[in-house]
């Protein structure tokens, strides 16, 4: 089972998150900005991290670098909107392994994690 840590800073969005995992993955913690997804991670060490690219305080993609930099084996998929090409340019520039984009749907979510931890 995957240890996943969810970031987003819509409440809406980890809870829809959390419900689509909650059958194949384990989500070990939360977070509502940047800064609280690095403390979380290195509070909990998931297997991957589904991160929001635009979050208050600090962004997906400086969150993301620092994870990676901290730890170049952590697994970040980036969720997106669509229309933010160049943000997720800058993701993947940053760490990141893979994108989902909002609305999310159950088979895509599930697909990109196999995906990044296959």
């Amino acid at each position: 089972m995957t240890r996943i840590l969810i970031a987003d800073d819509s409440a809406f969005m980890r809870n829809l998150l959390r419900e689509i995992l909650a059958d194949a993955h384990e989500v070990v913690g939360e977070a509502e900005n940047g800064v609280e997804a690095v403390e979380r991670y290195q509070e909990f060490t998931p297997d991957l991290v589904m991160m929001d690219i635009v979050m208050p305080i600090r962004d997906g993609i400086d969150a993301t670098d620092e994870i990676t930099s901290a730890d170049p084996q952590a697994n970040v998929i980036m969720c997106t909107s669509v229309g933010q090409e160049e943000q997720m340019k800058a993701a993947i520039r940053a760490g990141a392994d893979g994108y989902i984009t909002k609305p999310f749907q159950k088979p895509n979510v599930l697909d990109a994690i196999e995906s990044v931890i296959a």
